[in-house]
Order: structure tokens, then C-alpha cells, then sequence
């Protein structure tokens, strides 16, 4: 079995071209939030930008990088995919705040 057919098989995708569609919005996602980053930083503190201001950056970008997430996966037809993919990592994380 390939990594194509794993993935399949583990996010019960009912085929190839679903799990494409599933990578390709992960792939767009990762490369808006990159984008996003160094004129967003720059604007607010110049080229020198302190290490505080990354680290609050990139608590700032869970919330915004499940939004634009959920954005592809709109765009690309497998908002429900991630739909339920954004339950289940909230869910984790609440969890970890209960214990």
C-alpha cells in the first residue's frame, strides 16, 4: 500500500482525489500563513523584530491558520473534512486545560 492509499485510508477519504484535494489545501494554508508573516511583522516593528513579538505571532496564527483552513478546504469542496478535523484538534486541546 503507498502513502497515497494510507492517507486515504486514514482520513476515509473515498478517493484519490480527495486526499489531493485534502493536501492541496493543506499545502495552500501553510503557504498563506508564510506568506502572511514577514509583512505583517515588518509592519508592525520594522525589519528588527524582537523575539516577543514572534512568539505572540505565532499564538495569534492557531486561530487565524484553522480559519484560513477551513477557507481552502471550502474552496477545494472538503469543508467537511475539515470541519471535523478542526473538532477533533480543539477537543485535544481543551483536553489538555481540563486534566
Amino acid at each position: 500500500m503507498d502513502w497515497l492509499q494510507k492517507l486515504q485510508q486514514r482520513w476515509n477519504a473515498k478517493n484519490i482525489w480527495q486526499v489531493f484535494a485534502i493536501l492541496l489545501s493543506f499545502a495552500c494554508t501553510g503557504l498563506t500563513i508564510v506568506w502572511l508573516m514577514k509583512p505583517t511583522l515588518h509592519s508592525l516593528f520594522g525589519y528588527e523584530i524582537p523575539i516577543w513579538a514572534k512568539v505572540v505571532y505565532y499564538i495569534f496564527i492557531l486561530p487565524v491558520y484553522n480559519l484560513v483552513l477551513l477557507f481552502y478546504g471550502f474552496i477545494f469542496g472538503q469543508f467537511n473534512f475539515f470541519f471535523e478535523f478542526e473538532k477533533r484538534f480543539f477537543r485535544r486541546i481543551a483536553s489538555l486545560f481540563r486534566k
